[in-house]
Parts: C-alpha cells; structure tokens; sequence
C-alpha cells in the first residue's frame, strides 16, 4: 500500500466507523444474493457524499486519475460497499481523461474486490458507457474482459455497451462482439447479456432474433429470459429449446 494514499484510507475508515449505520445496512442486504457487507451510509444526502467525498478529491487532487484508479484497488479490497462506491466517485470525477489507457487501472478493481452487480452497473453507467459513447474507449478494447476470470469484469462488457445504443450504431459488430459470452455459466453475466440483447432488441430485432436462435438449444435459458421480456408470447415460443414445451 502506497505510503501516500494511507492517510486517507485511515481517514475515511475512521470516518465509515464513526457513522455506521447496522440498521440501514441490513435493509439493502437482501438486493444482494452474492453477498453484501456495508457501513450503513448509502443515504444520497449523507454526508459522507456530499460533504466528505468532494472534499477528499479536491485535497488530493494532485492524484490525478492514476493515484485515484490506485487508491480504488485498496477501497474496493475491504469489501465495503460505500468504500467501493467512493472509489467510483472519485474517478468519474476525471471522465474527460478516461480512454483506454485507464482500462487496466479499472480491471485491476475486479481482481481487487468488485463483487456485486450494483458496483458493475455503476461503474459502466457512470464512467466506462460514456467513454464508450464519447469514442474515448474503443469498444473492440473491451474484448481480454470477455474472457476475465471474473465473472463481473466479464458481466461489464455487455452493460458497458449499453452506453452506445444512444446514438447510431453497428448492431452486427456488437452482437459478434458479446457472443462469445452466450455460453458463459455465470448468472450475473447471463443477466448483463440479456439487458443488453433486450434493449438492442428494441431498436433492431432482426439480428438480435437471429442470434439468439442459433444458440436457443445451447445457451442457458437465463439469457433468454431478459432477452425476450418485451416479446409477445408468440414472439417467445419461437426460443424455447428443442424438446422443451
């Protein structure tokens, strides 16, 4: 751990410590099937949002987007819900910097502690969809997290993509882009897929109805489940697999 970066650490888990909150902590476990281990201080007016976070990057913004990428891997290693979300925070604060050459930095929170899909979500909503969208990130530079050995690193590439549905895009490179997720046995990715391939579905069904009946009778029905919500149950009877009533 960086010398550098262990006051603040020290200082915001004094903080979290002094403003716990068991109650509140308890209430949100149960959106968290992977498990969730909490402060208690996910009020949005807290203080430790408003008034704490802004003024710990302005300290330390001398950090720039490097220092604060390497302070998240050591918030996110706690497992502490708030810290990683500080840990988010801090850095969009830099979005306009954010290309590929902070990807590594980001992969790096997976292997460090990124363990539940709210944490995922916001990330890509907040920091890597708007790099997409904004062509400061690739998404082709997205492909080594298809095969992470994390399963929400890996559960990121479609909801990351969700960001360049926005405005005009190419749905077959997309979609050959996440196939090769179609197999995975994770059920967080499989949930990331199929939000993706619904909300494509409704901009351009055609490819998407082509994709997902080559992989009806191989890929795992989860997928199918999110993918076809806003079909008609005619519309979904035509992906049921084989042999399947």
């Amino acid at each position: 751990m960086s010398q550098a970066r262990q006051p603040l650490l020290s200082e915001i888990r004094r903080y979290c410590q002094t403003h716990s909150n068991p109650q509140l902590s308890a209430k949100y476990a149960r959106y968290f099937k992977e498990g969730y281990d909490a402060w208690g201080l996910l009020d949005a007016k807290h203080e430790f949002w408003t008034v704490k976070e802004p003024e710990w990057s302005q300290r330390h913004a001398r950090w720039g987007l490097q220092g604060f990428l390497k302070l998240g891997e050591e918030l996110f290693s706690s497992g502490k819900y708030e810290e990683g979300g500080l840990a988010i925070r801090f850095v969009k604060h830099y979005n306009p910097e954010i290309t590929a050459a902070a990807l590594p930095g980001i992969a790096r929170w997976f292997a460090s502690g990124i363990a539940n899909w709210a944490h995922t979500d916001v990330l890509c909503g907040e920091i890597l969809s708007p790099a997409l969208a904004e062509g400061r990130i690739p998404f082709q530079d997205l492909a080594p997290w298809r095969a992470a050995p994390h399963r929400f690193q890996r559960r990121a590439v479609p909801v990351a993509l969700l960001g360049l549905l926005k405005q005009p895009f190419d749905a077959p490179a997309l979609l050959a882009f996440v196939e090769p997720l179609m197999l995975d046995p994770e059920r967080v990715v499989q949930q990331g897929l199929g939000w993706f391939l619904r909300e494509l579905w409704k901009k351009q069904p055609a490819p998407v109805e082509a994709l997902l009946l080559r992989y009806k009778d191989t890929a795992p029905r989860l997928i199918f489940q999110y993918a076809t919500e806003k079909m008609t149950a005619a519309q979904k009877a035509r992906y049921r697999k084989e042999g399947r009533k």
